[in-house]
């Protein structure tokens, strides 16, 4: 069995996620073709995962290709997750995992609305919703959920969920009917309420959004193409990181990966998997230093992450899982940085790193700071320790 190292592991993670400043891509669309696709739970950390990886690629550029090209989407996929994702590459993200996604929150639903009283016949009534729902979207062309529930009154109804207990909440119909209708395949999330930084989207019809309806594919075909993708950007993986990545079952993932030629790999004492035409050494970058946000794909990319985090998990991330923001340097998170009021962008590094990685990160905080300019950004996910950076 070939071996795969922590160094060659680090170097595949800094060339092909295009951290180093010779790989940097021209467009959002070229970066985000690198990491398969991007996450959007935090609307920011689109831009600054974009920004990282490319030169010369502004906000309104990003901009542009989300709205005005559309050649990126966003689509609620893996882990019930908001990511953003390659045009080309919806209907295979839609087959493989959106729609798995979408009947169990469709299951969901259908309780709650009979939990909170609103129908005996659950589905059926959240079938008249849905309909209502667009119908009226298509008339006005596009809306925010507000717009909706305000002019469709069983969208205003309200639901009521785990009563009595101390996550209570009443929220309308409308705010879970048109999340559904997106994991469906109907509606896509449009440009939002406000400037980039802003999570709060308007709904559009997906036939006018993309110029027609998402291509209809079958699953096991579409989950061994993104399988492959990934591996291609993320490999070697263990069992352990597909399943988390993808959000499969273990039966969903050694089908998919039994479906794409690859071989294992020891990864010093653990079993890994690449593709069959991916044994090539990778040639060893230069060291580099990266600030990646809130939740950046490489931060995110592995389930098993001692070999690019070491011990320091429990302080940058929070107690969810979640990734705040991150320092790297040679292939490797070093420390943690945040943005104060002032636009500053402060980091701690969490160990001896040198004078020259020292130097390099504090010339990317410059960087990032010149790129955001009068931006002032608050990621919804933060650990206590970027937190206090930020104070």
């Amino acid at each position: 069995m070939d071996r795969i190292g922590v160094d060659e592991r680090r170097a595949r993670l800094v060339r092909r996620h295009r951290l180093q400043p010779s790989e940097r891509a021209g467009s959002a669309l070229e970066a985000t073709r690198s990491l398969v696709v991007l996450h959007s739970t935090d609307a920011v950390t689109v831009f600054l995962s974009v920004h990282a990886r490319t030169d010369g690629v502004a906000p309104a550029d990003i901009e542009r290709e989300l709205y005005d090209e559309r050649s990126l989407v966003r689509v609620l996929a893996m882990r019930r997750t908001l990511f953003v994702v390659p045009r080309e590459l919806v209907p295979v993200v839609h087959a493989a995992a959106t729609n798995g996604v979408a009947s169990v929150q469709r299951r969901r639903l259908e309780k709650f609305i009979s939990d909170s009283g609103l129908s005996k016949r659950p589905s059926s009534w959240l079938d008249r919703a849905c309909e209502a729902a667009m119908q009226e979207l298509e008339a006005r062309g596009e809306a925010f959920t507000s717009d909706l529930t305000k002019s469709v009154p069983v969208l205003a109804r309200k639901l009521r969920l785990s009563p009595g207990g101390k996550w209570e909440a009443t929220p309308s119909v409308g705010s879970r009917v048109l999340p559904q209708l997106a994991m469906e395949g109907r509606v896509v999330r449009a440009r939002p309420r406000g400037g980039w930084t802003s999570g709060q989207y308007r709904w559009v019809p997906t036939a006018s959004w993309l110029g027609g309806e998402i291509e209809a594919l079958d699953r096991a075909a579409a989950q061994a193409e993104l399988l492959r993708r990934w591996l291609a950007a993320f490999g070697p993986a263990t069992e352990t990181d597909i399943r988390w990545w993808t959000g499969w079952t273990a039966r969903e993932a050694r089908a998919a990966l039994a479906a794409v030629p690859h071989v294992p790999v020891d990864l010093d004492g653990a079993s890994g998997y690449v593709l069959a035409d991916d044994l090539e050494p990778t040639e060893r970058p230069e060291p580099c230093a990266l600030l990646l946000p809130t939740l950046d794909p490489t931060t995110m990319g592995w389930k098993e992450r001692d070999w690019y985090l070491g011990p320091h998990a429990s302080i940058l991330f929070d107690y969810n899982g979640n990734a705040g923001p991150t320092v790297w340097w040679d292939g490797r998170v070093v420390g943690g940085w945040s943005q104060r009021r002032d636009g500053e962008i402060v980091f701690e590094l969490l160990e001896d790193v040198g004078a020259e990685a020292v130097k390099a990160v504090e010339t990317e905080a410059e960087r990032i700071a010149d790129w955001l300019g009068d931006v002032r950004f608050s990621p919804g996910f933060l650990p206590p320790f970027q937190r206090g950076l930020a104070a």
